[in-house]
């Protein structure tokens, strides 16, 4: 566990945010090198870029101020800093609360400027895949989004002074940061496949929704999580992501139903009935 890389004066390099820079960069130079190949312009995708890239930090931020309000009673300022730490040396940010405000600002942002969202949205599903693969190797060395106990060979164990030790002690846990960056680099593969041999419009921003909802969903039950994460239902008791999760695997499904009906049925809409080429 290496929360602090290194340090220049005073100025502190801190490993996640580190490779949530090297994860945007080499997002952004995917999307520049798959446009040109496409022969596309660039400058609308740069500008979604950055409005991801500030939307889902503040959105990810939000979501866990949320979950996480006794942590800033009588200290409200540190919840418009996404990178306050706490006494673990971990900032506090959620996942899904950033893709969700990602998301939603670039779907805004294109229907202003009448940009193809579903299309705009495939260029962009690689490169979630991509920054999956870095900043979960950033929670790694942060010490934060650990996994439960386990008996597995590969079980890891944090040292003193880190949350996971605080909660767990030396027990050994699951490396569910090492999952989740390894299922990063799997799904950029796969999508990036999927957006040069794509059969609609919107099939690799589909497939994203519904992996992304069916391996988060999973990966729930390997992963550490307070009390105020979890609510009941009957005798269930899952985790807020997890029920986001089904809301995205339902809207990724609609999606790809959708769009393959109608990649479907415009080639026959477009042909003339027999009758008319029988007279032409």
């Amino acid at each position: 566990m290496h929360p602090e890389l290194m340090q220049f004066g005073p100025i502190h390099v801190r490993s996640y945010g580190l490779l949530l820079a090297i994860s945007f960069l080499l997002g952004v130079l995917y999307i520049w090198w798959i446009t040109k190949r496409h022969r596309r312009p660039f400058e609308p995708y740069l500008t979604i870029a950055y409005i991801m890239t500030i939307g889902g930090i503040v959105g990810a931020r939000l979501f866990y101020v949320l979950f996480h309000l006794e942590e800033f009673k009588g200290n409200w300022g540190a919840t418009f800093n996404p990178f306050a730490s706490s006494e673990f040396g971990i900032a506090g940010l959620n996942l899904y609360g950033g893709i969700l405000v990602a998301v939603v600002g670039s779907f805004l942002y294109a229907r202003w400027q009448k940009l193809p969202v579903l299309d705009i949205f495939d260029y962009f599903a690689p490169t979630l895949g991509l920054g999956l693969f870095f900043t979960r190797i950033g929670c790694f060395l942060n010490g934060c989004c650990f996994g439960t106990p386990t008996d597995l060979p590969w079980g890891i164990s944090f040292p003193e002074g880190s949350l996971p030790y605080y909660v767990f002690g030396s027990t050994h846990l699951h490396p569910s940061q090492l999952y989740s960056s390894l299922y990063g680099a799997l799904l950029f593969v796969l999508l990036h496949y999927i957006l040069t041999h794509r059969k609609f419009i919107g099939q690799a921003a589909a497939l994203f929704f519904m992996i992304e909802a069916a391996f988060r969903y999973g990966i729930e039950y390997v992963r550490y999580y307070e009390e105020e994460m979890h609510f009941t239902i009957g005798s269930m008791q899952p985790t807020y992501n997890q029920v986001i999760s089904l809301g995205l695997f339902l809207l990724g499904l609609g999606i790809y139903l959708y769009q393959s009906r109608r990649a479907r049925v415009k080639p026959a809409a477009a042909s003339p009935a027999p009758a008319e080429r029988a007279r032409s």
